[in-house]
Protein backbone atom coordinates (compact mmCIF):
# COMPACT_ATOMS: atom_id res chain seq x y z
CA UNK A 1 0.00 0.00 0.00
CA UNK A 2 1.30 3.45 -0.92
CA UNK A 3 2.33 5.80 1.88
CA UNK A 4 2.58 8.71 -0.53
CA UNK A 5 0.69 11.98 -0.10
CA UNK A 6 0.42 15.27 -1.96
CA UNK A 7 -1.17 18.38 -0.50
CA UNK A 8 -2.01 21.74 -2.07
CA UNK A 9 -2.43 24.69 0.28
CA UNK A 10 -3.93 27.94 -1.04
CA UNK A 11 -2.36 27.61 -4.50
CA UNK A 12 -2.56 30.75 -6.60
CA UNK A 13 -1.18 31.31 -10.10
CA UNK A 14 -0.96 34.51 -12.08
CA UNK A 15 0.67 35.33 -15.40
CA UNK A 16 1.36 39.05 -15.36
CA UNK A 17 -1.95 40.66 -14.44
CA UNK A 18 -3.99 37.60 -15.32
CA UNK A 19 -5.27 35.41 -12.50
CA UNK A 20 -5.43 31.79 -13.63
CA UNK A 21 -6.78 30.28 -10.42
CA UNK A 22 -6.81 31.12 -6.75
CA UNK A 23 -7.04 29.35 -3.38
CA UNK A 24 -6.72 25.75 -4.63
CA UNK A 25 -6.69 23.30 -1.71
CA UNK A 26 -6.66 19.51 -1.62
CA UNK A 27 -4.94 16.57 0.05
CA UNK A 28 -4.49 13.15 -1.54
CA UNK A 29 -3.14 10.40 0.68
CA UNK A 30 -4.88 7.24 -0.51
CA UNK A 31 -4.68 5.28 -3.77
CA UNK A 32 -7.31 6.32 -6.27
CA UNK A 33 -8.04 8.62 -9.19
CA UNK A 34 -8.44 12.37 -8.70
CA UNK A 35 -9.68 14.47 -11.62
CA UNK A 36 -9.05 18.08 -12.58
CA UNK A 37 -11.48 19.59 -15.08
CA UNK A 38 -12.42 23.01 -16.36
CA UNK A 39 -12.93 25.00 -19.55
CA UNK A 40 -10.05 25.66 -21.91
CA UNK A 41 -7.85 28.30 -20.32
CA UNK A 42 -8.96 27.52 -16.78
CA UNK A 43 -5.49 26.28 -15.83
CA UNK A 44 -5.67 22.46 -15.82
CA UNK A 45 -2.24 22.00 -17.39
CA UNK A 46 -0.81 24.82 -15.29
CA UNK A 47 -2.02 23.18 -12.10
CA UNK A 48 -0.64 19.73 -12.92
CA UNK A 49 2.71 21.30 -13.83
CA UNK A 50 2.76 22.97 -10.40
CA UNK A 51 1.88 19.67 -8.71
CA UNK A 52 4.68 17.94 -10.65
CA UNK A 53 7.21 20.62 -9.74
CA UNK A 54 7.61 21.76 -13.34
CA UNK A 55 6.19 25.21 -12.62
CA UNK A 56 6.13 27.37 -9.51
CA UNK A 57 2.94 28.70 -7.98
CA UNK A 58 2.63 32.43 -7.40
CA UNK A 59 1.37 31.85 -3.87
CA UNK A 60 0.73 28.80 -1.75
CA UNK A 61 2.56 25.50 -1.46
CA UNK A 62 2.51 21.95 -2.80
CA UNK A 63 3.91 19.36 -0.38
CA UNK A 64 4.86 15.81 -1.39
CA UNK A 65 5.58 13.25 1.30
CA UNK A 66 6.60 9.60 1.29
CA UNK A 67 6.18 7.74 4.56
CA UNK A 68 5.51 11.14 6.17
CA UNK A 69 8.92 12.42 5.05
CA UNK A 70 8.78 15.51 2.84
CA UNK A 71 10.38 15.08 -0.59
CA UNK A 72 12.76 17.83 -1.64
CA UNK A 73 12.09 19.39 -5.08
CA UNK A 74 15.37 18.03 -6.52
CA UNK A 75 14.21 14.45 -5.88
CA UNK A 76 10.59 14.86 -6.88
CA UNK A 77 11.06 13.49 -10.41
CA UNK A 78 11.97 10.09 -8.95
CA UNK A 79 8.50 9.77 -7.42
CA UNK A 80 6.32 11.08 -10.26
CA UNK A 81 5.27 9.65 -13.61
CA UNK A 82 4.04 12.38 -15.95
CA UNK A 83 2.17 12.11 -19.27
CA UNK A 84 1.08 15.05 -21.42
CA UNK A 85 0.64 15.99 -25.09
CA UNK A 86 3.49 18.52 -24.75
CA UNK A 87 6.00 16.02 -23.34
CA UNK A 88 9.09 15.86 -25.58
CA UNK A 89 10.44 12.51 -26.80
CA UNK A 90 13.90 11.70 -28.10
CA UNK A 91 12.68 11.01 -31.61
CA UNK A 92 16.12 10.11 -33.01
CA UNK A 93 16.29 7.18 -30.56
CA UNK A 94 14.33 3.94 -30.66
CA UNK A 95 11.77 3.24 -27.94
CA UNK A 96 14.20 0.80 -26.31
CA UNK A 97 17.05 3.31 -26.43
CA UNK A 98 14.75 5.97 -24.96
CA UNK A 99 13.87 3.76 -22.00
CA UNK A 100 17.50 2.80 -21.41
CA UNK A 101 18.62 6.44 -21.59
CA UNK A 102 15.79 7.60 -19.32
CA UNK A 103 16.81 5.04 -16.70
CA UNK A 104 20.40 6.32 -16.80
CA UNK A 105 19.19 9.90 -16.36
CA UNK A 106 17.23 8.83 -13.29
CA UNK A 107 20.21 6.94 -11.93
CA UNK A 108 18.41 3.61 -11.85
CA UNK A 109 19.17 0.22 -13.39
CA UNK A 110 17.35 -0.31 -16.67
CA UNK A 111 14.77 -3.01 -15.90
CA UNK A 112 14.65 -4.85 -19.22
CA UNK A 113 11.98 -7.30 -18.09
CA UNK A 114 9.64 -4.54 -16.95
CA UNK A 115 10.32 -2.55 -20.11
CA UNK A 116 9.40 -5.61 -22.19
CA UNK A 117 6.24 -6.10 -20.12
CA UNK A 118 5.14 -2.49 -20.63
CA UNK A 119 5.96 -2.46 -24.34
CA UNK A 120 3.96 -5.64 -24.81
CA UNK A 121 1.05 -4.26 -22.81
CA UNK A 122 0.93 -1.13 -24.97
CA UNK A 123 1.36 -3.22 -28.15
CA UNK A 124 4.70 -1.62 -29.00
CA UNK A 125 7.18 -4.44 -28.37
CA UNK A 126 7.48 -5.35 -32.05
CA UNK A 127 8.38 -1.71 -32.79
CA UNK A 128 10.80 -1.31 -29.88
CA UNK A 129 13.85 -0.92 -32.14
CA UNK A 130 12.24 1.56 -34.54
CA UNK A 131 13.05 5.25 -34.20
CA UNK A 132 10.34 7.11 -32.32
CA UNK A 133 10.11 9.65 -35.16
CA UNK A 134 8.56 6.88 -37.30
CA UNK A 135 5.73 6.34 -34.78
CA UNK A 136 2.20 7.58 -35.31
CA UNK A 137 0.83 10.21 -32.89
CA UNK A 138 -1.10 7.49 -31.05
CA UNK A 139 1.99 5.32 -30.68
CA UNK A 140 3.94 8.29 -29.34
CA UNK A 141 1.20 8.87 -26.78
CA UNK A 142 1.39 5.22 -25.68
CA UNK A 143 5.20 5.30 -25.32
CA UNK A 144 4.80 8.30 -23.00
CA UNK A 145 2.91 6.07 -20.58
CA UNK A 146 5.76 3.59 -20.60
CA UNK A 147 8.20 6.43 -19.84
CA UNK A 148 5.96 7.47 -16.95
CA UNK A 149 5.75 3.96 -15.47
CA UNK A 150 9.24 2.52 -15.99
CA UNK A 151 10.63 3.77 -12.65
CA UNK A 152 7.64 2.58 -10.55
CA UNK A 153 6.56 6.06 -9.34
CA UNK A 154 4.16 6.53 -6.43
CA UNK A 155 2.29 9.45 -8.03
CA UNK A 156 1.02 9.40 -11.62
CA UNK A 157 -0.07 12.63 -13.31
CA UNK A 158 -1.82 12.37 -16.67
CA UNK A 159 -2.66 15.57 -18.56
CA UNK A 160 -5.14 14.80 -21.37
CA UNK A 161 -4.16 11.11 -21.19
CA UNK A 162 -6.21 9.92 -24.19
CA UNK A 163 -5.08 12.66 -26.57
CA UNK A 164 -4.36 11.22 -30.06
CA UNK A 165 -5.53 7.73 -29.07
CA UNK A 166 -7.95 5.53 -30.99
CA UNK A 167 -10.44 3.25 -29.24
CA UNK A 168 -7.85 0.49 -28.80
CA UNK A 169 -5.36 2.93 -27.32
CA UNK A 170 -7.96 4.35 -24.95
CA UNK A 171 -8.82 0.88 -23.69
CA UNK A 172 -5.14 0.12 -23.05
CA UNK A 173 -4.73 3.36 -21.10
CA UNK A 174 -7.92 2.92 -19.10
CA UNK A 175 -6.86 -0.60 -18.11
CA UNK A 176 -3.51 0.73 -16.89
CA UNK A 177 -5.21 3.57 -14.99
CA UNK A 178 -7.60 1.19 -13.24
CA UNK A 179 -4.79 -1.22 -12.35
CA UNK A 180 -2.41 1.42 -11.02
CA UNK A 181 -5.12 3.23 -9.03
CA UNK A 182 -5.31 0.23 -6.67
CA UNK A 183 -1.90 1.06 -5.22
CA UNK A 184 -1.03 4.55 -6.47
CA UNK A 185 -2.38 8.08 -6.47
CA UNK A 186 -3.42 9.16 -9.97
CA UNK A 187 -4.28 12.68 -11.08
CA UNK A 188 -6.04 13.13 -14.42
CA UNK A 189 -6.49 16.58 -15.99
CA UNK A 190 -9.07 16.41 -18.75
CA UNK A 191 -12.40 17.59 -20.12
CA UNK A 192 -13.13 14.21 -21.67
CA UNK A 193 -16.16 12.69 -19.94
CA UNK A 194 -14.79 9.15 -20.36
CA UNK A 195 -11.56 10.20 -18.61
CA UNK A 196 -13.37 11.94 -15.78
CA UNK A 197 -15.79 9.03 -15.27
CA UNK A 198 -12.80 7.06 -13.98
CA UNK A 199 -12.30 9.54 -11.13
CA UNK A 200 -13.75 9.21 -7.65
CA UNK A 201 -13.41 12.96 -7.09
CA UNK A 202 -13.08 15.87 -9.52
CA UNK A 203 -11.82 19.41 -8.92
CA UNK A 204 -13.58 21.73 -11.40
CA UNK A 205 -11.56 24.89 -11.97
CA UNK A 206 -14.48 26.65 -13.70
CA UNK A 207 -13.83 30.05 -15.28
CA UNK A 208 -11.85 31.79 -12.57
CA UNK A 209 -9.55 33.75 -14.88
CA UNK A 210 -9.64 37.51 -14.54
CA UNK A 211 -7.42 40.57 -14.64
CA UNK A 212 -6.70 42.51 -11.48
Amino acid sequence: MSTYSVEAIKINKTFGRRLVFNDINFRLDNPGIFGISGPNGSGKSTLVKIIAGLLSSTKGKITHKNSEKEIIPEKLHNHIGFVSPYLVLYEEFSAWENLNYLSKIRGITFDKDYAKELLERFLLYNRRNDLVKTYSSGMKQRIKFIFALIHHPELLIFDEPTSNLDDEGRELVYNIINDKSKENILIIASNDKSDLDLCTEVLDLKVSNKDF
